[in-house]
């Protein structure tokens, strides 16, 4: 780590589709009610975009990461958005996020690691930053979870929400963001949570069919983080020589209310130190971190250049797993 330069988080910015939908609302079409995905979940409404795609939340997201610092987007050599909802298979989300905001000379791509992607993508933004030339890197976690979920599953409708939250990362002579991370994937279990699946369909082949809706099971999910997140955050922070009790925040990937309480318990550390905002949102995939980091910053309760340590904890499809433990 030492021989990389330096590489800070330098602003952040998040945008929310303007459409609620609660939980008694979800009661019109489901056999569901406010009760039963609250107690469940700590779900107690979503934002849902009626018009904007996913790259539309990105790119005001990124703004809003730009504004703060007057940044310009010109300035920007690196955009990696992190997303399981893109527009489209071709162009990538963050090609047109890059179109958007006239970033000319920025590279661009999107990574895909479902819930775990913004964690996955922070982690290769601040490796390829350090060693090029550019002096800034946007990192956007975006999703909009509304198109790919089944409207008439209540086990996974009740669940989702649309959003985004971007970071802005600078090299800086000072200040190092990144001081470890713990990242894993297994393959193996991937068909506990699938969403887009496309089909062998050719001029060889025909009637070849796929479900485009996201599917999960639930209880392979939650044993799954039970077992596997509570150690990545361990490992994270032992091998960095620090302590849990000297982690300020973890911020978790916001999947589910019940679900944070029994990391919290399991790793013996106070519920206040793993704040939520799932109560508003719902699960909003790769972007459930940076929204939550924003608004945490937007409140007061984390501050950049702080010297605060934080540890960001993603988890989902892949399945995927990781923390990044940040000082910020």
């Amino acid at each position: 780590m030492s021989n990389r330069v330096k590489v800070r988080i330098h602003s952040v910015g998040k945008y929310i589709p303007e459409k609620i939908l609660t939980n008694d609302d979800l009661t019109e079409w489901l056999d569901t009610s406010d009760e039963w995905i609250t107690s469940r979940t700590g779900i107690k409404q979503r934002h849902i975009s009626t018009t904007e795609n996913t790259s539309d939340l990105c790119t005001e997201a990124a703004l809003k990461a730009l504004g703060k610092v007057k940044v310009k987007a010109e300035e920007i050599g690196l955009l990696i958005v992190a997303t399981m909802s893109p527009d489209a298979h071709s162009p990538s989300v963050a090609c047109t996020v890059q179109s958007n905001i006239h970033a000319k000379n920025a590279m661009a791509f999107d990574i895909n690691a479902a819930c775990s992607g913004f964690v996955y993508a922070c982690s290769v933004a601040e490796k390829m930053l350090s060693v090029s030339p550019y002096q800034y890197a946007l990192v956007i976690g975006g999703e909009v979870m509304s198109k790919v979920v089944d409207w008439k599953d209540r086990s996974t409708a009740v669940l989702f929400g649309d959003g985004a939250g971007c970071v802005l990362l600078e090299k800086n002579e000072n200040t190092h963001s990144f001081i470890g991370e713990n990242l894993h994937a297994d393959g193996s279990r991937g068909s506990s949570l699938t969403s887009g699946e496309v089909a062998v369909n050719n001029l060889l082949t025909s009637g070849n069919k796929a479900n485009p809706h996201l599917q999960m099971n639930g209880r392979d999910i939650f044993d799954f983080v039970i077992r596997s997140v509570p150690k990545s955050i361990i490992e994270v922070v032992e091998a960095n020589q620090l302590q849990l009790e000297e982690i300020d925040y973890f911020l978790l990937h916001q999947a589910n209310a019940r679900l944070i309480k029994a990391v919290s318990k399991k790793l013996k550390q106070p519920i206040e130190k793993f704040p939520q905002n799932i109560d508003q949102y719902g699960n909003t995939s790769a972007a459930s971190i940076p929204i939550l980091l924003d608004e945490l910053i937007e409140h007061g309760d984390i501050q950049l250049n702080s010297n605060q340590t934080i540890v960001l904890t993603g988890f989902g499809g892949g399945l995927t797993w990781g923390s990044l433990l940040i000082k910020l």
